[in-house]
């Protein structure tokens, strides 16, 4: 589709290798923009490396990963899953930036994906006071010690055990329950917490390939968006939490009707 569009596209994996090939037919670049890659590449250092190889001197890259911070504080173990081989805080990015003769120089926070970070990294080591400011939080919070993560699996079976309590109670009160969200981070949930067809009736996605289908583990038949309003469960658990504002103004007609919808991170509600 991108060639079709117009845009020189090369079908292969970005690594070091390859960046030093691209380089030596002097294809650099002003920008190099990765959003949600690097956390899914099996050789980190490689990749980084590649983009020093390719990266202009006065260019910059600009790469958005998923916040360990907020995946440890707000329990979201659902972003734990095959596709992402690393969880970063911004003192680990630095320090592999730095490895690869590269420095983070400014980082945005952003809402999305439960929280997540957009760096700007250069070849001159020029931080300004979002890096220093992150660094000194991380610190003071102690992510740099074990002590920081190793009541994470406790705090992850309360939270699932809270979920299938509440699932349990409206299942008891005859409510009728249903999913928002097949994809990678709902079905590690479910399966997770030990959710299957017995509690959720059906998932729906807007994604039309998935129509049909099943969810992996759960077995749980995936359906379309309009089948909350015509099965109308009373309750749908929302595994695509991190998009929840977009869903629940999507879904205006449902709730309208009486629908609800369960949100499972940081701690199971209604609303």
């Amino acid at each position: 589709m991108a060639v079709e569009a117009g845009v020189p596209t090369l079908i292969d994996f970005f690594s070091e290798e390859l960046a030093c090939k691209l380089a030596a037919r002097g294809q650099q670049a002003d920008i190099v923009h990765a959003n949600n890659v690097l956390a899914h590449v099996a050789d980190t250092n490689g990749f980084v490396a590649g983009i020093g190889s390719i990266l202009k001197d006065d260019g910059v890259a600009v790469i958005e990963v998923p916040y360990l911070k907020h995946l440890i504080e707000n329990v979201e173990f659902d972003t734990i899953y095959h596709e992402h081989l690393c969880y970063f805080s911004v003192t680990a990015l630095d320090r592999l930036f730095r490895r690869h003769d590269l420095y983070l120089n400014r980082v945005q926070p952003l809402t999305i994906h439960g929280g997540s970070l957009r760096l700007f990294i250069e070849r001159r080591d020029n931080p300004d006071a979002s890096v220093n400011a992150h660094l000194a939080a991380e610190r003071g919070a102690g992510m740099d010690s074990f002590s920081y993560y190793e009541t994470f699996s406790t705090r992850v079976r309360a939270l699932t055990e809270e979920l299938r309590r509440l699932l349990a109670d409206l299942a008891a009160k005859g409510r009728s329950i249903a999913a928002y969200g097949a994809a990678a981070k709902g079905a590690t949930l479910l399966n997770v917490a030990g959710i299957g067809a017995e509690r959720i009736a059906f998932v729906v996605d807007r994604n039309v390939h998935k129509h049909g289908k099943m969810m992996p583990g759960s077995t749980i038949p995936i359906r379309s968006p309009e089948a909350l309003l015509t099965e109308r469960p009373d309750v749908t658990l929302l595994l695509a939490w991190n998009f929840a504002d977009e869903i629940l103004a999507q879904q205006a007609a449902y709730r309208e009707a009486g629908g609800r919808f369960a949100v499972p991170i940081p701690s199971p509600r209604l609303v």
